[in-house]
């Protein structure tokens, strides 16, 4: 990373706002308190020194308690104070916070900012970034403005000031990673093999033990599992409500890390894994490079072992469907391609990444061991010196050149209060051709309100099952996969639910809603047979509790399905890698493999019949 992706400080707070971790970096400040000398004219109205941990754990509970959570609105709202991060009015502010520090009252001479906020666990990180005092200032300015949002096309907005801030990203990723090992996600990218061999973590590589397996299969290794934090398990939630119960925090092995990975406030090396090995293992002669070789700070060690590459594609689809006119469907790919490259000595390995063209790449990021050559008309040479275990070469966003693996409409009417229609017409892999394969494919239809009591009706293939709150449709089932066809799919059919209840938010910060009896309503209800379905509409959905931004689908007033899918084969974007292109220098005889896996993110059916929130469009 270069020089400009610096932090200031890093604390951690537990779940009641005491600062359980902190670690500043004098070098780094030092170059801010120089800054701040050099211009006198802008920083005598900043917080020019870091805060002690209780100052800090105060700012933090004063805006905790004045944006309403940790995170706070991201919006404008009627409570929202001039000065706070609320007033700017754009939900990156729910990521990137500024305190107001020892001051009951928001004044210019106390703001810290940036501070990136991950919540992890029970636990909230702060990454104080290092920014120019005029970034600190624009913020502030920002702060204050009369106008709601951000403008289009205007250089004054949130998002153009912290495109100009590499330290932002560096800081990130800082929170992140160290977000993980404290809850102990240190896990590598997952890479997938055809053949039969697995692969283990970076302590195989090291000791070149790789196992025999009598099927393919994918392997992601855990690297903490044996870390001095403990076998905490895999998969911790992210929310903003602290979780309880977690193991207490490792000081120790947060600052050897720290020491390792960014020793003067600048990132080095945030791969845990390289840390950690080095911290039990060591070195020894044998571990050593040739003297004419550079060994790179991302291969501390040299493989020693039978040599093999493995690339694996890794897409995630998102999709908005309306099957409506005046609203067009979005559909998204996000893509990783994961590599492990088991290569003795310190070879350079490029290749040649094609179907940019179809692809259309709207972003792309590479591994800091990857050079990129200029880009062809639809392919992009790379050249990288890879380091050891599983790692991600390169992430990406692109348009989905297949088109959706799933496409139609879902309706849902109400009929009466406790009783709608439903139709599901679909059509699944349409211009999808062999090799590629949908594995499974299965449709929910959530109902988080409402109580279901019985489901009627019959698809044309696959089977239904039915909770108390949601209904599950397999069409694709494992072991009976779609390959190299197209197919077409309706489910209609009716569903009952239980006796309508008003539902209200409780005072407490929860999810679920109090039930509370309709009383306020004692008239009668019309004896026609003509239902008013819009009046059905809008009295079932009076009263709902208010939109929160944690869960963006559990919006209780929409009606929608949710599809998930698995599709393996190819890429549906059109990225791809030639294993008879792979190059490896100095030659060496090592098999590549290269495959792929496809599989859902939020991919949504809204109700074509009822309400749908989407993005307006200029």
């Amino acid at each position: 990373m270069s020089s400009g992706c610096s932090v200031r400080a890093i604390w951690i707070l537990n779940n009641i706002d005491a600062v359980v971790f902190s670690r500043r970096f004098p070098v780094v400040e030092k170059r801010w308190r120089t800054s701040c000398n050099a211009n006198n004219d802008t920083t005598d109205q900043i917080f020019s020194s870091l805060p002690s941990d209780s100052e800090l754990a105060d700012a933090f509970l004063n805006r905790r308690l004045k944006e309403g959570s940790a995170r706070g609105f991201g919006i404008r709202k009627s409570n929202s104070s001039l000065g706070s991060d609320s007033w700017v009015d754009d939900p990156i502010t729910r990521h990137i916070i500024g305190l107001y520090i020892n001051k009951e009252r928001h004044d210019d001479k106390n703001l810290l900012w940036p501070l990136i906020l991950h919540i992890k666990g029970h636990y909230s990180l702060l990454v104080l970034a290092m920014v120019e005092p005029k970034h600190v200032k624009a913020y502030e300015r920002l702060c204050k403005t009369p106008d709601c949002g951000s403008s289009i096309g205007l250089d004054d907005s949130l998002s153009s000031l912290l495109l100009d801030l590499p330290a932002i990203t560096g800081a990130f990723m800082i929170a992140h990673t160290i977000g993980d090992i404290i809850t102990g996600d240190t896990v590598e990218p997952e890479v997938i093999m055809a053949a039969a061999p697995s692969v283990g973590g970076l302590f195989d590589s090291l000791t070149g033990s790789i196992g025999m397996s009598s099927r393919a299969k994918p392997v992601s290794p855990q690297v903490a599992s044996s870390s001095p934090l403990g076998t905490i398990g895999q998969g911790s939630v992210t929310a903003d409500t602290p979780k309880m119960g977690s193991r207490p925090l490792d000081k120790d092995a947060l600052r050897t890390f720290i020491s390792s990975s960014m020793p003067f406030g600048t990132p080095l090396d945030l791969n845990y894994s390289n840390i950690f090995t080095i911290k039990t293992n060591g070195f020894s002669a044998s571990d050593l490079a040739p003297t004419d070789q550079k060994q790179p700070a991302w291969k501390p060690y040299l493989y020693k072992g039978k040599q093999r590459m493995i690339f694996t594609t890794h897409e995630i689809v998102h999709a908005a469907l309306y099957d409506r006119d005046e609203i067009p469907d979005i559909i998204s790919v996000s893509g990783q391609i994961n590599c492990r490259a088991d290569l003795e000595g310190l070879p350079d390995v490029s290749f040649p990444l094609s179907g940019l063209n179809i692809a259309k790449l709207e972003v792309s990021s590479y591994h800091p061991c990857a050079q990129v050559s200029d880009q062809g008309p639809d392919k992009q040479g790379v050249v990288f010196s890879p380091p050891l275990g599983n790692f991600v070469l390169m992430r990406y966003q692109a348009t989905c050149a297949l088109g959706p693996p799933v496409k139609g409409f879902y309706q849902l009417s109400m009929v009466s209060e406790d009783k709608g229609a439903f139709l599901f017409k679909l059509r699944l892999m349409e211009g999808y051709k062999s090799p590629l394969t949908m594995e499974f494919c299965t449709v929910t239809m959530p109902f988080p309100r409402r109580r279901i009591v019985s489901l009627d009706g019959t698809p044309s293939m696959g089977t239904v099952s039915t909770s108390e709150h949601s209904v599950e449709w397999k069409i694709v089932t494992s072991g009976r996969g779609l390959t190299g066809k197209s197919i077409e799919v309706t489910f209609p059919g009716t569903i009952k639910f239980a006796p309508w209840k008003n539902q209200t938010l409780s005072s407490s910060r929860s999810f679920v809603g109090t039930i509370v009896e309709d009383d306020s309503d004692n008239e009668a209800e019309n004896a026609s047979n003509m239902v008013n379905e819009e009046h059905l509409m809008e009295k079932m959905n009076k009263d709902l509790p208010p939109v929160d931004l944690e869960e963006p689908f559990c919006w209780q007033a929409y009606n929608y399905a949710k599809v998930s899918f698995k599709i393996v084969g190819a890429s549906i974007s059109g990225i791809s890698i030639d294993p008879k292109s792979v190059s490896i220098y100095p030659a060496v005889k090592a098999p590549v493999e290269f495959s792929t896996q496809v599989t859902s993110g939020d991919y949504i059916l809204w109700n074509t019949l009822g309400k749908c929130p989407h993005v307006a469009t200029v």
